[in-house]
């Protein structure tokens, strides 16, 4: 018997269809009440104190270790914290030292735009000569050559959902004496990952999508345990450092993962996310997979029997796409704003992606038939030309 869907450990308002956990997750209950009793019983009464006696110090570990059993990754390979930019950066960086050699980082023309301009970023400080080369995300294999330093691929693309194959790829960046870099930003929380498996040496990721860790929750970067000792952290946070209270001039980084911390913990941003990840107890990946590529497959076949001037821009075949899926369409940032005025949560991405995000923890196949209907409804009777529709908001 399946354990989904769980509505009811979610506050979704009523009569909302929410096909946008793909870009900030629902509130999960008791989240808010986390917050509260992190401010007023913890902050407010023991103050300073909070960090030995409310454990905030372990807190950053605990979350890390709880998001390690779901990408894969041994109990303290992931450190968490920071911004998914932050730990895109270190984790280049990082990389780019483990190839002194070779001076090309290799990616797609598909990836989020955030982990090109950090790699572009880092690339204006260290100079040297190196490369940002970027290919069409179905060249990146034959792309490997042996002057690549660092492959840094996200494995579910943002706009259409198609997948990378985590396992071919890495296995030719290693043939070809790569380092791997996967971003998970799409993936963890959403479909099965096994970075262990995989055998890639960097991960990084977010928390504010599918595991539900509300805006501004920390990311989590993944080192393979058996190069952790040679990763040289670029940016040397206190709390990277083996013994942040021996208070030492010169900077002696953690023997663990822990080296790849960098500013104070967010305890506020965690507690949320520790709550947060409670309401997958008694739920495999695999179910959620699972669940996960049936909807997408009922919104597919709704959409293209309902929707005719609608056009598939994710990949036909779930094997090859992640958990959204996207229609191209001229005005679709106006049929995202009708939709979104009764009721259907699904957001747009230049220049002419209508993107819907299908999570099983809270979604059922009558949301998806519902969703359909309406977008239907917006295309037949045109609601989408109202003048209110054509302007675009700050967040598309």
């Amino acid at each position: 018997m399946t354990n989904l869907p769980k509505k009811h450990l979610f506050d979704i308002p009523e009569g909302m269809i929410y096909l946008d956990g793909n870009s900030l997750g629902p509130l999960p209950k008791g989240a808010a009440e986390r917050a509260v009793k992190t401010l007023t019983q913890e902050w407010g009464t023991q103050l300073i104190k909070a960090w030995n006696t409310a454990d905030w110090m372990a807190l950053p570990q605990k979350v890390g270790d709880r998001i390690a059993g779901f990408i894969g990754a041994a109990p303290g390979s992931v450190a968490t914290g920071d911004t998914l930019s932050i730990k895109v950066y270190q984790a280049l960086a990082a990389a780019l030292k483990m190839r002194p050699e070779r001076r090309v980082i290799l990616s797609d023309t598909g990836n989020f735009p955030t982990d090109l301009y950090m790699a572009q970023g880092l690339i204006s400080t260290i100079g040297k000569d190196y490369e940002l080369r970027t290919v069409a995300p179905e060249e990146v294999a034959d792309a490997i050559t042996d002057d690549v330093a660092v492959v840094m691929l996200t494995e579910v693309d943002y706009r259409s959902g198609r997948r990378h194959d985590m396992v071919d790829i890495t296995a030719r960046a290693h043939q070809n004496g790569a380092v791997m870099i996967w971003d998970l930003a799409h993936s963890a929380g959403a479909l099965p990952v096994d970075l262990t498996a995989c055998n890639a040496e960097f991960a990084v990721g977010c928390t504010y999508k599918y595991f539900n860790g509300g805006p501004g929750a920390p990311a989590f970067i993944y080192a393979r345990p058996d190069i952790v000792l040679e990763v040289e952290p670029a940016l040397s946070g206190w709390l990277g450092h083996d013994a942040p209270f021996a208070m030492e001039p010169d900077y002696r980084p953690a023997m663990t993962t822990e080296r790849l911390r960098v500013g104070t913990p967010p305890i506020v941003q965690l507690s949320i996310l520790d709550t947060a990840l409670d309401v997958w107890e008694g739920v495999s990946m695999e179910e959620i997979r699972g669940a996960s590529v049936a909807l997408c497959e009922t919104f597919i076949a709704e959409v293209e029997a309902r929707c005719p001037d609608l056009t598939l821009a994710s990949p036909r075949d779930a094997d090859v796409r992640g958990s959204q899926v996207s229609f191209a369409f001229a005005d679709g940032y106006a049929v995202v704003q009708a939709l979104i005025d009764r009721g259907v949560i699904g957001d747009f991405r230049a220049p002419n992606i209508m993107r819907f995000g299908f999570t099983p923890l809270y979604l059922d196949q009558a949301d998806v038939v519902r969703a359909a209907e309406i977008l239907e409804d917006v295309m037949k009777s045109e609601s989408w030309k109202d003048p209110k529709y054509q302007v675009r908001s700050r967040v598309t």
